[in-house]
């Protein structure tokens, strides 16, 4: 990469983290920080809080894009950034759960993911995008499992409340790196004329990896409804889960980092992605048969093992994303790529607080396991994208 190129990619990385952590920080906390609000006796009704995030940014996530086009990268990305910085503090000064899920409505209306990955498109070559889309889908995943172990001894010292207002903090320090670090975009954007829409939904293999983004955020979201509560039972205070956390997310970044980018380069990539897709089923399977007996020992274990595969997969999809599809659709692909993203995480929140509500963490599970081992059929016939 040019130096240019690297401060590209580290900056518009670290807007991704910087968002993405306020985001993951409520996840392990809120399905029991919730119940406290006036409302929060209805399962069903904290998922659907946890999970219109995902919606309002969904149906937001082409318009940006367009707007970006239009007025420029830059300007979008801070709009939206500022927009998601006040609906994390209306959520933060929330009376009931209402104005909770009102709060993070406003939050996914900040959606600028395919506002800033198409600056960094425009501002990165070809030969090195592959290594910048990896570099982002990192930062998602470091944040996921920063967030799983700072949450909960955060949550002790500052609420719910709190978290929310860091969340709109760390979305204005966002916007900071925008204005200041982020190299100046283009004045005509390199990756013109886009593709449409039809074309990109014509392509299997990206077909395959929206399907995999949208259930894997579906899972990991909707497992957390109910792996908090495990862990209370299996006689662990709420501030002291990171005491499993930490030890799990090291462990599996430690593993992650000697066995992805080295199989990768012997030719092995396809084989990782479908392991790691089938041992996200196995981490289902296992949470529902150690679903009321589990000692913190197991669930260490299988968080270890969830956290391995989820790294694996959040660091190469968006990746194979750009590697896969041809240049003039680059763009309309990697935007059906976050909506797919965004709705699998509001999928998750409402599949999760309906089934918790119906049928019990049991049911929970199952449906989880069912839906990764459906990613795994689909995704069997995928071939890894050339290196370059």
């Amino acid at each position: 990469m040019t130096p240019l190129e690297r401060r590209a990619s580290f900056s518009l990385a670290s807007i991704f983290a910087l968002r993405m952590l306020g985001l993951f920080l409520i996840l392990p906390v809120f399905a029991i920080e919730a119940g406290k609000y006036p409302g929060g006796d209805d399962p069903a009704l904290i998922g659907l809080t946890m999970g219109i995030y995902g919606l309002t940014q969904a149906l937001l996530q082409f318009l940006y894009g367009i707007a970006s086009d239009r007025l420029g990268r830059k300007p979008v990305i801070v709009f939206g950034l500022l927009l998601f910085a006040l609906g994390s503090f209306v959520a933060a000064l929330a009376p009931s759960l209402n104005w909770l899920a009102i709060g993070r409505a406003v939050q996914g209306a900040g959606a600028v993911s395919a506002a800033v990955t198409a600056l960094l498109a425009d501002q990165t070559r070809d030969l090195v995008r592959t290594k910048s889309m990896a570099l982002v889908g990192a930062s998602i995943g470091l944040m996921f499992a920063l967030s799983l172990v700072m949450a909960p001894l955060l949550v002790a010292y500052i609420g719910l409340a709190g978290l929310f207002a860091m969340t709109g903090t760390l979305a204005l320090l966002g916007v900071a790196v925008v204005i200041w670090w982020v190299p100046a975009e283009p004045l005509e954007h390199k990756n013109l004329p886009r593709g449409r829409l039809p074309e990109v939904l014509r392509l299997a293999a990206l077909l395959r990896l929206n399907f995999g983004v949208f259930v894997l955020h579906a899972v990991q979201l909707a497992m957390w409804m109910a792996v908090p509560a495990m862990l209370v039972q299996a006689g662990l205070a709420r501030d002291h889960h990171w005491w499993v956390y930490l030890p799990a997310v090291l462990g599996s970044f430690v593993v992650m980092g000697g066995t992805l980018f080295q199989l990768e380069k012997r030719g092995y990539l396809r084989a990782v992605f479908l392991t790691s897709i089938g041992l996200m089923a196995a981490v289902q399977v296992g949470l529902l048969l150690t679903l009321g007996s589990a000692s913190v020992a197991s669930m260490g274990v299988l968080l270890f093992v969830f956290f391995y595969g989820f790294n694996v997969l959040e660091a190469s999809q968006p990746s194979m994303v750009s590697r896969m599809a041809p240049v003039h659709v680059r763009g309309a692909a990697m935007g059906v790529y976050n909506t797919l993203q965004s709705l699998g995480f509001f999928a998750g929140g409402v599949m999760g607080g309906w089934l918790v509500k119906h049928v019990g963490a049991s049911g929970l599970f199952a449906v989880c396991a069912g839906l990764m081992l459906l990613w795994l059929l689909v995704a069997w016939p995928m071939r890894a994208p050339k290196a370059g």
